[in-house]
Protein backbone atom coordinates (compact mmCIF):
# COMPACT_ATOMS: atom_id res chain seq x y z
CA UNK A 1 0.00 0.00 0.00
CA UNK A 2 1.16 3.21 -1.01
CA UNK A 3 1.58 6.82 1.42
CA UNK A 4 -1.19 8.26 -0.62
CA UNK A 5 -3.68 5.24 0.06
CA UNK A 6 -2.71 5.52 3.18
CA UNK A 7 -3.31 9.07 4.07
CA UNK A 8 -7.48 8.46 4.27
CA UNK A 9 -6.65 6.14 6.89
CA UNK A 10 -4.75 8.62 8.97
CA UNK A 11 -7.16 11.67 8.50
CA UNK A 12 -9.73 9.02 10.38
CA UNK A 13 -7.10 8.42 13.15
CA UNK A 14 -6.90 12.54 13.57
CA UNK A 15 -10.78 13.18 13.83
CA UNK A 16 -11.19 10.80 15.83
CA UNK A 17 -8.60 11.23 18.06
CA UNK A 18 -10.96 13.54 20.22
CA UNK A 19 -12.96 9.75 21.24
CA UNK A 20 -9.03 8.64 21.98
CA UNK A 21 -8.61 11.98 24.36
CA UNK A 22 -11.35 10.13 26.52
CA UNK A 23 -10.31 6.77 26.57
CA UNK A 24 -6.37 7.52 26.89
CA UNK A 25 -5.93 11.01 27.81
CA UNK A 26 -6.35 10.02 31.62
CA UNK A 27 -3.18 7.55 31.56
CA UNK A 28 -1.46 9.91 28.65
CA UNK A 29 -1.29 13.04 31.14
CA UNK A 30 -0.19 10.38 34.32
CA UNK A 31 2.41 9.60 32.04
CA UNK A 32 3.45 13.36 31.39
CA UNK A 33 4.43 13.62 35.58
CA UNK A 34 5.18 9.79 36.30
CA UNK A 35 8.39 9.26 37.88
CA UNK A 36 10.87 8.09 36.10
CA UNK A 37 14.64 6.46 37.51
CA UNK A 38 17.83 5.78 35.58
CA UNK A 39 17.50 8.55 33.50
CA UNK A 40 20.84 10.54 32.49
CA UNK A 41 21.17 13.51 34.56
CA UNK A 42 20.72 16.20 31.22
CA UNK A 43 17.09 14.28 30.45
CA UNK A 44 15.63 14.70 34.14
CA UNK A 45 17.48 18.77 33.84
CA UNK A 46 15.51 19.07 30.95
CA UNK A 47 11.40 18.43 31.92
CA UNK A 48 10.02 18.50 28.38
CA UNK A 49 12.31 16.28 27.09
CA UNK A 50 11.71 13.98 29.84
CA UNK A 51 7.68 14.29 29.21
CA UNK A 52 8.14 13.45 25.39
CA UNK A 53 10.45 10.61 26.28
CA UNK A 54 7.30 8.92 28.55
CA UNK A 55 4.37 9.58 25.91
CA UNK A 56 6.38 8.89 22.75
CA UNK A 57 6.99 5.31 24.98
CA UNK A 58 3.58 4.47 25.83
CA UNK A 59 2.19 5.67 22.49
CA UNK A 60 5.29 3.62 20.50
CA UNK A 61 3.42 0.83 22.40
CA UNK A 62 0.09 1.41 21.71
CA UNK A 63 0.78 2.12 17.96
CA UNK A 64 2.72 -1.20 17.74
CA UNK A 65 -0.45 -2.98 19.05
CA UNK A 66 -2.38 -1.68 16.79
CA UNK A 67 -0.54 -2.94 13.86
CA UNK A 68 0.18 -6.38 15.20
CA UNK A 69 -4.02 -6.38 15.24
CA UNK A 70 -4.57 -5.23 11.91
CA UNK A 71 -2.09 -7.51 10.76
CA UNK A 72 -4.07 -10.55 12.38
CA UNK A 73 -6.91 -9.45 10.71
CA UNK A 74 -5.60 -8.89 7.41
CA UNK A 75 -4.15 -12.51 7.69
CA UNK A 76 -7.24 -14.17 8.90
CA UNK A 77 -8.91 -12.57 6.19
CA UNK A 78 -6.82 -13.55 3.44
CA UNK A 79 -7.39 -17.26 4.41
CA UNK A 80 -10.84 -17.06 4.87
CA UNK A 81 -11.53 -15.28 1.43
CA UNK A 82 -9.66 -18.71 -0.06
CA UNK A 83 -13.25 -20.39 1.73
CA UNK A 84 -15.35 -18.13 -0.17
CA UNK A 85 -16.76 -15.83 -3.07
CA UNK A 86 -14.06 -12.87 -2.70
CA UNK A 87 -16.78 -9.99 -3.95
CA UNK A 88 -19.70 -11.28 -1.54
CA UNK A 89 -16.82 -11.69 1.00
CA UNK A 90 -15.86 -7.60 0.27
CA UNK A 91 -19.19 -6.63 -0.32
CA UNK A 92 -20.16 -7.41 3.76
CA UNK A 93 -16.77 -6.41 4.74
CA UNK A 94 -17.47 -2.94 2.73
CA UNK A 95 -21.21 -2.35 4.42
CA UNK A 96 -19.38 -3.58 8.01
CA UNK A 97 -16.77 -0.89 7.84
CA UNK A 98 -18.83 1.94 6.39
CA UNK A 99 -21.39 0.94 9.02
CA UNK A 100 -18.95 1.43 11.73
CA UNK A 101 -17.71 5.10 10.48
CA UNK A 102 -20.89 5.98 11.40
CA UNK A 103 -21.69 4.81 14.55
CA UNK A 104 -18.11 6.54 15.37
CA UNK A 105 -19.51 9.72 13.83
CA UNK A 106 -22.34 9.68 15.92
CA UNK A 107 -21.10 8.78 19.10
CA UNK A 108 -18.36 12.03 18.54
CA UNK A 109 -21.31 14.27 17.56
CA UNK A 110 -23.12 12.47 21.09
CA UNK A 111 -26.46 11.71 18.66
CA UNK A 112 -26.18 8.11 19.54
CA UNK A 113 -24.54 5.74 22.28
CA UNK A 114 -24.45 2.55 20.83
CA UNK A 115 -21.00 2.17 19.78
CA UNK A 116 -20.57 2.09 23.68
CA UNK A 117 -22.58 -0.98 23.63
CA UNK A 118 -19.78 -1.93 20.53
CA UNK A 119 -16.98 -1.57 22.88
CA UNK A 120 -18.40 -4.00 25.62
CA UNK A 121 -17.78 -6.60 23.20
CA UNK A 122 -14.31 -6.22 23.78
CA UNK A 123 -14.47 -6.81 27.31
CA UNK A 124 -13.92 -10.53 27.43
CA UNK A 125 -10.66 -9.79 25.94
CA UNK A 126 -9.67 -6.90 28.64
CA UNK A 127 -11.04 -8.01 31.31
CA UNK A 128 -7.76 -10.79 30.87
CA UNK A 129 -5.24 -7.89 30.03
CA UNK A 130 -6.22 -5.21 32.20
CA UNK A 131 -4.67 -7.21 35.52
CA UNK A 132 -1.31 -7.23 33.80
CA UNK A 133 -1.35 -3.23 33.38
CA UNK A 134 -1.48 -3.21 37.38
CA UNK A 135 1.98 -5.29 37.24
CA UNK A 136 4.03 -2.95 35.44
CA UNK A 137 3.71 0.44 37.86
CA UNK A 138 5.07 1.95 38.87
CA UNK A 139 5.35 3.41 35.65
CA UNK A 140 9.28 4.53 35.83
CA UNK A 141 11.10 3.31 33.20
CA UNK A 142 10.55 3.84 28.82
CA UNK A 143 10.44 -0.01 28.80
CA UNK A 144 7.35 0.19 31.15
CA UNK A 145 6.01 2.73 29.75
CA UNK A 146 6.21 1.05 26.67
CA UNK A 147 5.09 -1.95 27.92
CA UNK A 148 1.17 -0.22 29.12
CA UNK A 149 1.21 1.52 25.76
CA UNK A 150 1.17 -2.23 24.33
CA UNK A 151 -1.50 -3.41 26.23
CA UNK A 152 -3.21 -0.30 26.55
CA UNK A 153 -3.95 -0.55 22.77
CA UNK A 154 -6.35 -3.33 23.02
CA UNK A 155 -8.68 -1.51 25.61
CA UNK A 156 -12.20 -2.35 23.48
CA UNK A 157 -12.42 0.77 21.54
CA UNK A 158 -14.96 1.53 18.88
CA UNK A 159 -13.02 3.58 16.48
CA UNK A 160 -10.61 0.85 16.94
CA UNK A 161 -12.99 -1.90 15.34
CA UNK A 162 -13.90 0.23 12.76
CA UNK A 163 -10.81 0.73 11.38
CA UNK A 164 -9.54 -2.96 12.54
CA UNK A 165 -12.40 -3.86 9.58
CA UNK A 166 -10.99 -1.61 6.93
CA UNK A 167 -7.69 -3.22 7.88
CA UNK A 168 -9.43 -6.94 7.57
CA UNK A 169 -10.36 -5.96 3.47
CA UNK A 170 -6.91 -5.71 2.68
CA UNK A 171 -6.69 -9.17 2.49
CA UNK A 172 -3.22 -9.57 3.53
CA UNK A 173 -0.75 -8.99 6.93
CA UNK A 174 1.34 -6.35 5.95
CA UNK A 175 -1.88 -4.09 4.68
CA UNK A 176 -3.56 -4.70 7.32
CA UNK A 177 -0.68 -3.64 9.32
CA UNK A 178 -0.08 -0.97 7.55
CA UNK A 179 -3.52 0.29 7.85
CA UNK A 180 -3.79 0.13 11.76
CA UNK A 181 0.35 1.94 11.80
CA UNK A 182 -1.22 5.00 9.58
CA UNK A 183 -4.64 5.76 12.28
CA UNK A 184 -2.08 4.68 15.06
CA UNK A 185 -0.46 7.76 13.39
CA UNK A 186 -3.25 9.72 12.90
CA UNK A 187 -4.13 9.60 16.78
CA UNK A 188 -0.57 10.60 17.67
CA UNK A 189 -0.44 14.49 17.41
CA UNK A 190 -3.33 14.96 19.67
CA UNK A 191 -2.31 12.30 22.59
CA UNK A 192 1.58 13.16 22.17
CA UNK A 193 0.64 17.44 22.55
CA UNK A 194 -2.18 15.85 25.55
CA UNK A 195 0.62 13.88 27.20
CA UNK A 196 3.23 17.37 27.18
CA UNK A 197 0.33 19.97 27.80
CA UNK A 198 -1.75 17.90 30.21
CA UNK A 199 -5.54 18.45 30.75
CA UNK A 200 -5.25 21.87 28.83
CA UNK A 201 -5.95 19.97 25.27
CA UNK A 202 -7.92 17.25 27.07
CA UNK A 203 -10.57 20.03 28.30
CA UNK A 204 -10.51 21.67 24.35
CA UNK A 205 -10.76 18.87 22.62
CA UNK A 206 -13.36 17.49 24.72
CA UNK A 207 -15.65 20.55 24.00
CA UNK A 208 -18.91 20.17 22.26
CA UNK A 209 -18.06 22.13 19.30
CA UNK A 210 -14.79 20.25 18.41
CA UNK A 211 -16.69 16.79 19.10
CA UNK A 212 -19.61 17.36 16.85
CA UNK A 213 -17.04 18.67 13.86
CA UNK A 214 -15.01 15.85 13.94
CA UNK A 215 -18.09 13.33 14.37
CA UNK A 216 -19.63 14.92 11.65
CA UNK A 217 -16.85 14.75 9.10
CA UNK A 218 -16.08 10.79 10.08
CA UNK A 219 -19.80 10.40 9.69
CA UNK A 220 -19.49 11.85 6.44
CA UNK A 221 -16.94 9.38 5.43
CA UNK A 222 -19.05 6.55 6.40
CA UNK A 223 -22.32 7.92 4.46
CA UNK A 224 -20.16 8.56 1.11
CA UNK A 225 -19.30 4.86 1.40
CA UNK A 226 -22.53 3.57 2.22
CA UNK A 227 -23.88 5.91 -1.13
CA UNK A 228 -21.34 4.46 -3.18
CA UNK A 229 -22.02 0.64 -2.12
CA UNK A 230 -26.05 1.29 -2.29
CA UNK A 231 -25.86 2.74 -6.02
CA UNK A 232 -23.37 -0.43 -7.07
CA UNK A 233 -19.89 1.21 -6.90
CA UNK A 234 -18.66 -1.47 -4.45
CA UNK A 235 -15.57 -0.22 -2.82
CA UNK A 236 -15.10 1.65 1.18
CA UNK A 237 -15.05 4.87 1.69
CA UNK A 238 -11.22 4.65 0.31
CA UNK A 239 -12.28 4.33 -3.13
CA UNK A 240 -14.88 7.28 -2.37
CA UNK A 241 -11.40 9.48 -2.50
CA UNK A 242 -10.55 8.30 -5.75
CA UNK A 243 -7.98 6.07 -4.15
CA UNK A 244 -7.20 2.21 -4.96
CA UNK A 245 -6.65 0.68 -1.16
CA UNK A 246 -6.57 -3.12 -1.33
CA UNK A 247 -3.76 -3.78 -2.95
CA UNK A 248 -1.25 -6.14 -0.70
Amino acid sequence: MTFVSLLPIFVIGLLGSVHCVGMCGGIVAALSVAPVRNFPVAVIAAVPADRLLRVLSYNAGRIGSYAIAGAVMGGVANGARMLTVVSAFQLVGYWLANGMLVALGLYLTGAWQGLARIESLGQALWKHIEPLTRRLLPLDSPLKMFAMGGLWGWLPCGMVYSVLLTATLTGSALSGASVMLAFGLGTLPTLLVMGLLGTQLRAVMQRRGVRIASGVLVLAFGLLGLWRISHGMPGSWLDALCITPMVP
